[in-house]
């Protein structure tokens, strides 16, 4: 929900690709994959145009991974995690959009003292765990080569041989360095994908102002 956030990555992608193609936001604050797998079908439907489209990110496992015990209406136990990013990726292909046009991104690394901060000031205890977050991230890592299917491991490439916290803003959700890492990482597999697009429309000079008709129409 938050990628279309000022600096956020999903506007980033949108900035890149102007003139080439439109990028949905379809993302829902606090929602697990669970609740996602039930609404994928109204958003994304072949009647509303699933042949169109050239590339879906899945981005889930932050909510799903929150501990039992303190947070039982987020979490999703590991075994259906995974189950359900299967059961969108088969969705998807049901409605034509075929392995080399899904991305999975992992969740991020979860900063324990900044999120505990977060949680105290609402009289909650820390409901999350970095190393729990892990295991969820290893096993959309696994789905992915399961299916065959491009992913971006935020959770590893995010703590490989650096202090992570500046990645996110409260300890749990992107910061804008954070939001900038994910859309360089998702840039450098969505510009394969996507080079070949030809531009919507002619550059203005290239119009024919005398009869504009055989330039636009």
């Amino acid at each position: 929900q938050f990628s279309f956030q000022e600096n956020g990555w999903g506007a980033s992608l949108a900035e890149r690709l102007v003139r080439k193609c439109d990028v949905v936001n379809r993302g829902f604050s606090g929602y697990n994959t669970r609740w996602a797998k039930l609404l994928l079908p109204r958003l994304i439907s072949k009647s509303g145009g699933a042949e169109n489209t050239v590339a879906v990110t899945i981005f889930f496992g932050a909510n799903d991974s929150a501990l039992k015990d303190l947070n039982p209406k987020q979490h999703v136990p590991l075994e259906e995690y995974a189950a359900n990013l299967k059961s969108m990726i088969q969705y998807l292909k049901s409605v034509d959009i075929m392995e080399d046009r899904i991305i999975l991104i992992t969740p991020p690394p979860l900063q324990e003292s900044a999120w505990e901060k977060e949680c105290l000031a609402k009289g909650d205890k820390l409901n999350r765990l970095n190393a729990t977050t892990g295991e969820y991230a290893q096993a959309c890592v696994q789905v992915a080569r399961d299916c065959g299917i491009d992913v971006v491991d935020l959770w590893t490439l995010m703590q490989k041989n650096q202090d992570f916290s500046s990645f996110l803003s409260d300890g749990l959700h992107l910061s804008r360095k954070g939001n900038t890492f994910l859309a360089g990482q998702l840039w450098s597999l969505l510009e394969k994908k996507l080079s070949a697009l030809p531009s919507l429309l002619p550059y203005w000079r290239d119009v024919d102002h005398m009869n504009p008709e055989a330039s636009l129409l």
